[in-house]
Parts: C-alpha cells; structure tokens; sequence
C-alpha cells in the first residue's frame, strides 16, 4: 500500500537548511498495523505529513496503492486524502462549536455527499466507537477518550483503507488510551492498514511491526542498539 523509496525533507529555518528526513525508504503492506517510533523532533510527524499527502517530500518518490503521489498538485493530493486516508490527532482536531455527528460528517460534505446519507453514515460510525448517546453533543461537553473516539468515528466515515493515528493516545489517561488503542486493533482487524505514529514504547509494542526514526532516518526493529 505505501511505498516511500529515498525521500527527504529540508526546510529553511532563519536562512539555515534543516533536514527532517534524511534519505528514509519504507514498504507498508495493505493490512499491516505499524508503528513509526521517535522522540520529538526526530521526523516522525514529517513522514506522517508526506505519507498522509498533506506535504511533498523534497527529493525521492512516494506510492500510494501503487500510484505515485510524490508530485501531485495540491488539488490532487486533497482527493486522495479525503477519499483514501482517515486521519487521527493528539488534539483530536474537532471543531468546537459542531456537535460529534456535525464533526464526523464533514469529510463528507467535501465528497459531495447528500445530507441524508451523510448523517446516517456519521451516525453509525458514531454507534461503531460507542458514542451512539453523545451525538449531539459538543467537544466542551465530551472528556478527552469521547473526543477522541469521535475522532476516530470521523476518520472512519469516509470507509478509508488507510488510518493514519499522530500520537492518538498522548493527551488521554491510560483508560481512555486504552479504549482508542483498542478501537485502532479492531480496524486492523477488519482489514485496514493502520499506521501510529508515537514516541511511547507501550503503544509501539501493541503494533505488529515497529520502525524507529531517529534524526531524519528510519531503522527497521532489530537493525539497531537503541
């Protein structure tokens, strides 16, 4: 499903190059469930970036179910994420003054998507993380696991073969990490390829494989002393 073959990222920083990633290949196969591990600032949000198409890699080339996408237009890589990438964020990235199906409904509207069928998809993806009471409920109104869990309802709206989850358990108590990660295995379970992205070692280990990033380069699980 994703392949990233040699890519770098450089940004300019008050008139100084700073490399993010320095030259990382990586093969993800359609059903995996892996992590990317790393502390802050080692390139692990980068990467997310390019792979989830919300960023263009400096030099080297990205496959996506076997499509290049290291060189689309902006337009282009928009469709693709709205209609082949859910994505999930430490800061779960709700609009506050939309209620949870309000929330989970939007990749919809972008898709063009009536609003009949909209709201009974969001409805049910809200039924699917056990928010089926919380509907129209605001994120002021939610805790942070019901966020997140709307989160994740949004992400799986749009019926997307890739998840991709940035840190998806930091801002939660182990309670409520634990739920997400459980809702994260039953995706993988159900057949989509499901990507963390998390500096903590106890989420890392619940993945089938682990990468570590480390300074802009990434290092297969065991190829390293860490």
């Amino acid at each position: 499903m994703i392949h990233v073959e040699n890519i770098t990222k450089s940004y300019q920083l008050d008139g100084v190059s700073v490399d993010a990633l320095r030259g990382v290949s990586l093969v993800v196969h359609e059903g995996e469930l892996i992590a990317v591990v790393g502390p802050s600032g080692s390139g692990k949000s980068t990467l997310m970036n390019i792979i989830g198409c919300l960023d263009l890699p400096s030099t080297g080339k990205y496959w996506l179910n076997g499509h290049e996408v290291s060189q689309l237009s902006d337009n282009r890589l928009a469709e693709i994420r709205n209609r082949q990438i859910g994505f999930i964020f430490q800061s779960f990235n709700l609009l506050p003054r939309l209620t949870a199906i309000e929330n989970v409904e939007r990749p919809l509207i972008y898709r063009g998507v009536g609003k009949k069928e909209r709201l009974k998809r969001a409805q049910n993806a809200l039924e699917r993380v056990g928010l089926g009471d919380r509907m129209f409920h605001r994120p002021n109104q939610l805790s942070g696991g019901q966020q997140q869990r709307v989160a994740v309802a949004r992400a799986l709206v749009g019926d997307p073969a890739l998840i991709l989850a940035d840190e998806p358990t930091g801002n939660l108590d182990s309670v409520s990490g634990g739920e997400v990660m459980s809702l994260l295995k039953e995706l993988h379970d159900q057949g989509r390829t499901v990507m963390l992205i998390t500096h903590d070692a106890d989420i890392a280990r619940q993945a089938e494989r682990q990468v570590h990033i480390f300074d802009g380069k990434l290092h297969e699980e065991g190829e390293m002393a860490l």
